[in-house]
């Protein structure tokens, strides 16, 4: 299982969010290239990405700094989203070296471009998944449909999908820990591997997620940047 650390974007500046609020914020740094080598140097295999203006604005507005860090680690599988909408920024990601491009309100919006970019990326394109009350969250968590999330998976069940990122927004950056019952609900009726996001808190969270099937990865985010968690010591419990 992968321990990804989670660089979230916001006004060019590494932050976190408190379930997904963008008038919660807290900065943790003003250059993502040196947060980005500093989790690589730790051990980190991939990064997640995620340019929050983007999300919210519906077009990316971090492109030059997740450039930058695609190109400086070449060896590190970067996975980005947030405002991806069209079949030519996900082309504009790849070439600059992104390994995954994340589909979430597109996918749910425009499932015609999560086809298309299956297509022509297969196994490149992750499905963004992310849940309130156990229905999807869309455009940056900031409108609830009336879709249930395994719906949303089990849609494209046939599609080149690389891997689900399932985030429970009520969890996420609240320091509360893991729902891991609900993990492992989306984890038994996903077609693909699932990578769990929101609430990792402990250690402790990371040896449950192991033993959960199908669970491929889990993102750290908030308890990273707080100490919480060892990142070296995290990814040697998850293998």
């Amino acid at each position: 299982m992968l321990v990804i650390p989670a660089i979230d974007l916001k006004d060019h500046q590494v932050v976190r969010l408190s379930q997904g609020r963008m008038g919660e914020v807290k900065v943790y740094a003003d250059n993502p290239l040196l947060v980005a080598d500093d989790w690589i140097k730790q051990g980190a295999k991939r990064l997640h990405i995620v340019d929050l203006n983007g999300a919210f604005e519906g077009k990316p507005i971090h492109f030059k700094e997740v450039e930058e860090i695609a190109r400086a680690f070449p060896e590190i599988k970067v996975e980005i989203g947030g405002g991806i909408r069209t079949l030519e920024t996900i082309n504009h990601y790849f070439d600059c070296g992104v390994g995954f491009c994340i589909l979430g309100t597109a996918a749910f919006k425009n499932p015609e471009l999560l086809e298309a970019a299956c297509q022509k990326f297969p196994k490149k394109i992750i499905l963004g998944v992310d849940t309130k009350e156990g229905n999807v969250a869309i455009e940056g968590w900031g409108e609830l449909s009336q879709m249930p999330a395994e719906n949303l998976l089990l849609k494209f069940k046939n599609k080149k999908i690389s891997e689900v990122i399932f985030t429970d927004i009520s969890k996420d950056g609240m320091m509360q820990g893991m729902n891991l019952a609900l993990i492992k609900k989306i984890s038994a009726q996903s077609p693909f591997g699932v990578i769990a996001s929101g609430g990792l808190t402990s250690l402790a969270d990371i040896g449950e997620l192991k033993k959960i099937p199908n669970v491929t990865g889990v993102i750290a985010g908030k308890a990273l940047y707080e100490g919480l968690i060892d990142l070296k010591e995290a990814i040697r419990i998850a293998h």
